[in-house]
């Protein structure tokens, strides 16, 4: 049966842009979740379904539009963390309240949700095309590179942000170069969950793979193993079963995470040890 489903292109097309999309969510989700910014994709995303209804409405390609906007709601939201006293928590929840607003008011004027809409908002990567795989590809490649040149100075970032500045580090230009990725990969990634369930794959493996209590790399590791295990079943299950992949992929991941947390809880994982996180001083 998996053979029967491996020679249809369109499944193979979701395959490889799905594990492409599941290595650099896990990947820039470490550093979210570590700057405690899981809710940014969330945000962003919302933002993203703001410059979507902008391509739709202004009859341009909407995810050109999406990467604008969400690039620039990423950096309104560092402006807004670093010349304000609002927390980071508290920055994501403007941001994403002011895309989501502008999109409703976009696609009320342009009359209603189109099939497009919703495939941005639930995901569609059985529908993807060759352009889109291409597309996902090359700018996966490119932030695992920038992320693997940047890893010493984001991790440095991370853990702590005024030693970073000590350290002679540009930390603002740091902080910028690190919203602008991370924007990029929320868009890239709407394609396989959507809008409304993207940070749940930069979350949920993260998650997951921290419980272990491992180094940054072997956490970065495991979270891809999590996130593409997830993704390659549920495209799979989703096709046999002729349900979205989108829910399918999530719900795989969050039974992946009780599992590991019930496994933990009673003793079947030896040598478990949750790191404490080191403390950030910035306000996230």
């Amino acid at each position: 049966m998996v053979l029967e489903a491996l020679s249809y292109t369109f499944v193979q097309k979701a395959l490889v842009s799905g594990i492409a999309v599941a290595l650099i969510c896990s990947f820039m989700g470490t550093f979210l979740v570590l700057r405690r910014y899981s809710l940014f994709g969330d945000g962003i995303a919302h933002v993203a379904f703001g410059g979507i209804s902008v391509g739709l409405f202004l009859g341009v390609f909407p995810l050109w539009t999406a990467f604008i906007v969400s690039i620039l709601g990423g950096l309104g939201l560092q402006k807004l963390r670093q010349s304000t006293q609002i927390s980071g928590d508290s920055a994501v929840a403007v941001v994403l309240v002011s895309g989501l607003a502008i999109g409703v008011i976009l696609v009320s004027s342009s009359g209603g949700f189109s099939v497009d809409l919703f495939s941005f908002l639930f995901g569609s990567i059985l529908l993807i095309s060759n352009e889109d795989t291409l597309m996902i590809l090359v700018i996966s490649a490119a932030i695992i590179a920038t992320l693997t040149v940047m890893q010493k100075q984001f991790l440095h970032l991370t853990f702590n942000e005024e030693q970073a500045k000590i350290a002679g580090l540009p930390v603002t230009l740091l902080n910028y170069a690190f919203v602008i990725l991370a924007s990029i990969t929320v868009v890239t990634s709407m394609r396989l969950v959507g809008i409304l369930m993207i940070s749940a794959l930069i979350v949920i493996p993260n998650i997951a793979a921290m419980t272990f209590g491992k180094g940054f790399k072997k956490t970065v590791g495991i979270s891809m193993f999590i996130s593409v295990i997830s993704v390659v079943s549920g495209i799979l299950l989703s096709y046999y079963y002729n349900v979205a992949p989108s829910g399918t992929i999530v719900m795989i991941a969050v039974a992946i995470l009780i599992g590991v947390l019930v496994a933990r809880s009673a003793g079947l994982i030896s040598k478990i040890e949750i790191k404490k996180q080191p403390q950030t001083t910035h306000n996230s």
